[in-house]
């Protein structure tokens, strides 16, 4: 009778085991267009002095500059350098060795995305950041046709045409991007409030909104309804960067950061998320440097705007830090991760990546 306790109780703790294991959710996120150079070294030393991109550089110095890069990029992101450097792993400070690329060569936004959510690039169709429906299935469609995930999957955005980049309308993914407000019968307060207050304050753009709607709306669905595959797009840094506003982009990759540590200390107070979640943390294209004035912009004209980076911490990431080590990744690499990590069977020849957690 001892023995066959012992065996059943075994049996449990194994059963257990493989439900954790199954029971893994993904918090994607993007900074639209934030630059590797802000990323490991903070504030650049020959912009945030400069009057042309800054409007108060008195100001901006006092908040972010040092002459040791290590703490410039502390100041600037806080959570990223002195939490998740500790138990994450930081990829594409290519001073070190360590590149992250993109595979197509358009270096722009609609591309960069479909690269991400997709797996792969598709420059005969994906040209433009026109409001056009994605022909290929992103990684939240192919999880929201999975019997095991269906109705669990959802993305925020900043900018509007998110929409189509996902193809909410084929995939089936709710998708609250620009402008839209909270939807459905059971909205709670904050949601009521944050539809009350969108319309009223205004965003410096046509087609973004401010992010901490897009940050505030997802928190909250988060909390409400517990999806399993949730993909926050965050826009400012790239739109502040386009307008020659260094020091509101600088400010924005800050809050940015807080808002990063908000969702990550949700998910380790919450039971549903705790120890179960994998952040992935990345950028659609790059900026260019050389000649300075080309940090505001990107594209396949503009030097090096192909070169990006990649964060992963939570769960199946071990905490080896920033890597100072040589290496090659892509961005189409992080689609195969997420379907493997949620296990979800996907077209190989298409998606040819190599997982990223394989490579611990």
């Amino acid at each position: 009778m001892k023995k066959l306790t012992i065996t059943l109780t075994l049996l449990i703790i194994s059963s257990l085991n493989l439900f954790a294991q199954e029971d893994t959710k993904v918090v994607l996120i993007t900074l639209d267009g934030f630059r590797w150079q802000e990323l490991f070294t903070g504030a650049d030393p020959l912009l945030v002095a400069n009057n042309e991109y800054v409007h108060d550089t008195t100001d901006l110095k006092t908040r972010f500059w040092s002459e040791n890069a290590e703490k410039r990029r502390k100041t600037l992101l806080p959570f990223i350098w002195n939490e998740v450097s500790q138990m994450g792993e930081i990829h594409g400070n290519r001073a070190l060795g360590s590149k992250v690329n993109l595979t197509n060569s358009m270096w722009f936004s609609y591309p960069g995305y479909h690269e991400i959510l997709s797996g792969f690039a598709d420059d005969e169709r994906i040209t433009s950041n026109a409001k056009m429906n994605n022909p290929n299935a992103t990684i939240l469609e192919l999880a929201n046709n999975d019997s095991r995930y269906k109705g669990k999957v959802i993305a925020f955005a900043s900018w509007d045409v998110f929409p189509f980049i996902i193809n909410e309308e084929r995939s089936g993914v709710p998708v609250n991007a620009g402008f839209e407000i909270a939807k459905g019968d059971k909205l709670t307060d904050k949601e009521v409030f944050l539809n009350q207050m969108q319309p009223k304050v205004p965003s410096p753009w046509g087609s973004v909104r401010l992010d901490a709607f897009t940050h505030y709306y997802a928190l909250e669905n988060m909390q409400k309804e517990h999806p399993r595959l949730v993909y926050v797009a965050y826009g400012e840094t790239d739109d502040f960067a386009h307008d020659g506003e260094y020091d509101a982009y600088l400010k924005s990759a800050q809050q940015t950061d807080a808002m990063i540590k908000e969702l990550w200390d949700f998910t380790q107070n919450d039971p549903f998320y705790k120890d179960q979640t994998l952040f992935i943390i990345t950028t659609d294209h790059g900026r260019g440097t050389d000649p300075l004035k080309s940090w505001k912009d990107h594209g396949s004209k503009v030097k090096n705007a192909g070169d990006v980076w990649m964060i992963l911490f939570g769960k199946g990431v071990s905490g080896k830090g920033e890597v100072a080590q040589k290496e090659q990744l892509y961005t189409t690499q992080i689609a195969p991760t997420i379907l493997e990590t949620l296990k979800i069977s996907y077209d190989k020849e298409n998606i040819q990546g190599k997982p990223l957690m394989s490579n611990n």
